[in-house]
């Protein structure tokens, strides 16, 4: 017993000591679930999926549709995704399917490729994997990019925190059940004999609506922290609750968090948000104690909504507009949504800078790279999000000028419905006029004829409004998004100009001097003179 005692204050296991497979979560017992009982309906599957497990089984290895599919099968959805898992090995699968491409390193997995051009599908088959404990894998410093040359060649790793940078050991179902992250996860439905494998009593918590870890949760948490983040979304997604014994670790461990790299934090939030269920997620990160310092750029929206007094109102109904054109089957864009909610910090930024006697695009330009830097830091695609999100930021002063060329140019710019339901968004938060959307909106679908009545009628109404613009030029006030606007543009009717071609608003124009001619010079023989 003292031998015991002293060995787990070592922290030392029957799976440290030789090496072996650890016991891990329960393994479960198989049990086989009749139609009669899960009621799934069949044409809620997908056929390509079905035909990957034919191909399969039909070669001699077992083969199931699995995980979320499965789950929303049981609550009677059809899964936008489907997955495979099966006994045979990531070369064996390939050789099988025409287009079939093995990918990644962490977890190898192959994907099956049918159709071409957008309208391709993509069935992605992975092969059962032992759970293997902390214990019996090498260990290495670092994550699974800092450590790349070190994990090259190895099939289970994790770092010093127990989190798994690469498990490629195969192994059979029961292990491969174990090893997934939630019970409602962890079901196998074989299309052809209609039946549903369920270990860990997924079916039951999945009646229950209850969200439970297989295992210890703090051991699952720690071989992957993104777990913490998954059992959010999860909760936030379905509507279910979570297990006490699930949730109990989960503030105290976010710290773990730390070690995963930010683009795949990065890529997690982007999924929190592209859910459908964006508002309830927001609110199971207060709930759950995830509001602060896991995400930089969802700490603007759960903890910092004071700072500004339109910022609640405005990421709102950018969150619910995104739930509706999820819920829509239409296409949501990361740049818009997140463009959405660091608006108001790059809208502060632009006033303190303009306060400072910067010119208005200048100072809008600085603004969105301090922000940028702030929010967004080093992360892989940066560079096409952050394209993507300064051109619908910098769209909004050119909606203001609606005279000349400006709006037949505007118009044409590829990302203007972007900047348009920007601009709709700020209109229905009361951050600016609604008539001025409704015009955009009425201009983007008239015939040239009808344009130019609505220019001439904004014309008469905005003369007015930007003689008085220049004469009172005060960039800090609360109506520097509007006032800086003609300022910024002067006269022109094209694109926004640049940083050189401004002064200060309020700086003296030059008057050029006329250069004296030397004594006893030639009078000139060309051109016009001085």
């Amino acid at each position: 017993m003292i031998k015991k005692f002293i060995d787990k204050l070592l922290g030392k296991t029957g799976a440290a000591k030789t090496g072996a497979k650890a016991a891990g979560p329960a393994k479960g017992r198989r049990t086989e679930v009749p139609k009669s009982e899960h009621g799934i309906d069949p044409s809620l599957v997908d056929e390509r999926a079905v035909k990957v497990v034919r191909t399969l089984t039909d070669a001699g290895y077992e083969a199931y549709i699995v995980g979320g599919a499965v789950r929303d099968l049981l609550l009677g959805l059809r899964p936008k995704d489907f997955d495979v898992a099966t006994n045979a090995t990531p070369e064996q699968v390939k050789a099988l399917f025409r287009r079939a491409f093995i990918i990644g390193r962490r977890f190898r997995i192959v994907h099956v490729v049918f159709g071409r051009g957008r309208d391709h599908e993509v069935i992605e088959v992975s092969t059962f994997r032992a759970y293997l404990d902390a214990a019996a894998a090498e260990q290495v410093q670092g994550n699974e990019k800092t450590s790349k040359s070190q994990i090259a060649d190895k099939s289970h790793v994790v770092d010093a925190s127990g989190r798994v940078l690469r498990d490629n050991v195969w192994g059979p179902q029961i292990e491969d059940a174990a090893r997934r992250d939630f019970t409602i996860n962890a079901m196998y439905y074989d299309p052809q004999r209609e039946i549903v494998v369920d270990y860990h009593g997924g079916i039951a918590d999945a009646k229950k609506r209850l969200l439970r870890m297989i295992g210890d949760p703090q051991t699952r948490y720690r071989e992957d922290p993104v777990r913490i983040i998954r059992v959010v979304r999860f909760a936030a997604k379905l509507g279910f609750e979570i297990e006490p014994r699930t949730r109990e670790p989960i503030r105290r461990m976010a710290h773990l968090l730390d070690n995963v790299p930010a683009s795949r934090l990065f890529d997690e939030m982007i999924k929190l948000l592209q859910t459908g269920h964006a508002l309830a997620s927001m609110q199971e990160l207060r709930k759950q104690g995830l509001h602060r310092g896991v995400f930089p750029i969802l700490d603007v929206v759960l903890d910092e909504q004071q700072k500004h007094d339109g910022r609640e109102k405005f990421v709102q109904l950018a969150l619910a507009d995104t739930d509706r054109r999820v819920a829509e089957d239409k296409p949501v864009a990361p740049s818009f949504m997140l463009a959405c909610m660091l608006w108001h910090d790059v809208l502060d930024g632009w006033q303190r800078h303009q306060a400072r006697g910067e010119p208005a695009f200048q100072a809008l330009g600085v603004a969105i790279d301090e922000v940028f830097n702030a929010r967004i830091g080093d992360i892989s695609g940066r560079g096409k999000l952050a394209a993507d999100m300064r051109e619908i930021w910098m769209m909004q002063p050119r909606f203001e000028r609606r005279i000349g060329n400006g709006p037949f140019t505007l118009v044409e710019q590829p990302r203007f419905r972007a900047g348009f339901d920007f601009l709709r968004l700020r209109a229905d938060a009361g951050e600016v006029d609604a008539a001025l959307a409704r015009w955009w909106e009425e201009f983007s679908q008239a015939d040239e004829a009808g344009r130019r009545s609505l220019m001439d009628a904004a014309r008469e109404q905005q003369g007015a409004r930007r003689v008085n613009t220049r004469r009172k030029a005060s960039p800090a006030s609360a109506s520097a998004v509007h006032g800086a606007v003609d300022l910024a543009l002067g006269e022109g009717h094209g694109p926004m100009t640049t940083p050189s071609e401004e002064g200060p608003p309020s700086a003296p124009r030059k008057r050029r001097r006329r250069r004296r001619k030397p004594a006893g010079a030639a009078p000139a023989t060309g051109g016009s003179a001085d």
